[in-house]
């Protein structure tokens, strides 16, 4: 059998001569998507987050996605492991390429997601399975025929945060699913400025450095100012409980409670999601609710 090259969101090539066995994953939103690729029996570590599919259970845990136990990942012997730029920590990923594979993705658009799905399915040797040549045609059609919100579409704000107020803007994979949805990202074009009290308009912003100005933190009243019809209100990150939804009260003339899987999960779950969150957004799209 031919070795096996794929590339990683960093640019890098990770070269296979066989098939990875054995799989660590530190992604939530991987597992499930490896899990769906019929390598289930292949993951031999996953985070403490890591709980869908059910199956997952009975695979050992290395710590959360921000405090990976590199030294238990190493003793699992993995000869693959799976990490994202923004789940897991720079320093965990960088003393485990130093002793096995790391594939590192950042996918930004649902687009990238389905090719991530793809890209473990050649490492893993399973391309040619129809169940996952069936998998990955769904979400490249999804991807062909969804028209994106446009001009006249519902305007919503997505809060991911409380203390601080955070949202998202259009250069995430969350906003690309909303668009993807019918719905239009109020905060599409709003940069995180730094220091925070740029960002709360309270001080000249400084040079971002190279650091990451996707998501935004701000105020309510920046969000009155920006008029949207809908506060949507995904479950996860951040569980929104009765004060925050009182200090958010008036800010839309809709609320949505939405699975933040559903938002914020790449891979194999958007696949699947994606038309239920659409059909739970319709009502917005067609101006009935």
């Amino acid at each position: 059998m031919p070795s096996i090259k794929i590339r990683d969101d960093l640019g890098r090539d990770l070269v296979f001569v066989h098939p990875p066995r054995r799989i660590v994953s530190l992604v939530p939103s991987d597992t499930y998507t490896l899990f769906a690729l019929g390598a289930g029996d292949r993951v031999v570590g996953r985070t403490t987050w890591c709980e869908l599919p059910a199956e997952a259970a009975s695979v050992p845990t290395v710590g959360g996605t921000k405090d990976v136990d590199v030294d238990a990942v190493l003793a699992l012997a993995p000869d693959l492991v799976v990490a994202n730029q923004e789940e897991n920590t720079r320093p965990a990923l960088e003393r485990l390429a130093e002793r096995t594979r790391v594939l590192v993705s950042l996918p930004r658009r649902v687009a990238d997601g389905v090719a991530h799905v793809a890209r473990l399915a050649r490492a893993l040797g399973v391309a040619e399975s129809p169940t996952v040549k069936d998998l990955v045609r769904r979400g490249y059609e999804l991807v062909r025929t969804l028209t994106p919100a446009g001009e006249g579409a519902p305007r919503a704000f997505v809060p991911i945060w409380m203390d601080p107020l955070m949202t998202f803007n259009a250069d995430t994979f969350g906003a690309d699913v909303l668009a993807l949805a019918g719905v239009a990202n109020a905060f599409g074009e709003r940069l995180r400025l730094y220091p925070l009290a740029a960002d709360l308009g309270k001080a000249a912003p400084r040079d971002a450095a190279g650091r990451d100005e996707r998501y935004p933190r701000v105020t309510l009243d920046e969000v009155r100012g920006k008029q949207p019809d809908v506060l949507i209100l995904p479950d996860e990150p951040h569980a929104f409980g009765d004060a925050d939804r009182a200090a958010l009260d008036g800010l839309a003339a809709h609320v949505i409670d939405v699975n933040g899987k559903d938002l914020f999960w790449y891979g194999a779950w958007t696949i699947e999601a994606l038309p239920r969150l659409r059909a739970q957004l319709a009502t917005l799209r067609s101006g009935t609710r």
